[in-house]
This record gives C-alpha cells, structure tokens and sequence, in this order.
C-alpha cells in the first residue's frame, strides 16, 4: 500500500491524502499504488501541501492505516511530547503501534 502524506500549507499539520482531498487522520488514507507522486506534485502546485512524499504502509488487522516507517509513526501519532499537549487521536490505541 502506497499512501500520500505531507503538511497542511497554511497550517503545518500533518496531513494524509484521503481521495477526494487532505485528512488529519491516517486512517483517512487511501491506496494511490504509482499515482502518489504526481499527486503530490499536482497539490503542491496548487499550494494546498507543501513537502508532499509518498510513503509504504499497510493495514493493521481492525483495518486500521500503519505507516511502515517509524518516523511516518510519528508523524500519524503527533509530537513525542506529554500527551495532553497534542491533539487526540480518532483511535484509543493508536500509540501502541508506533514502536
């Protein structure tokens, strides 16, 4: 599974390409197999995304979108900072699957 990501122009959000636009929430994600790279330059011309890459991930087994690379993890989680500073992820456990 291939899987677009990038930061929200205006805000630096960390952002997922969902199919018909940009999500917060990885689980949002869409497959785009071979398609994610000119879909990543296609936004950025657009100035909705800036840093767009494409990146492996797999579904978890509730069906949940997990980015391969630990640091795209991360990044779906959000900062490595006490957890009442960031926003709350859609899913309760989605911390246990970064490491």
């Amino acid at each position: 599974m291939k899987i677009l990501t990038g930061n929200d122009l205006a805000t630096g959000d960390v952002i997922w390409w969902a199919g018909d636009g940009w999500s917060r929430q990885v689980n949002d994600a869409v497959d785009l197999g071979d398609k994610g790279e000119d879909l990543g330059r296609t936004e950025e011309a657009a100035l909705r995304v800036v840093g767009a890459y494409v990146i492996d991930a797999s579904l978890g087994d509730e069906g949940a979108v997990r980015p391969a690379h630990i640091k795209d993890r991360i990044r779906a989680l959000g900062p490595t900072v006490r957890a009442d500073l960031i926003a709350q992820p859609a899913e309760a456990d989605i911390g246990k699957w970064v490491i």
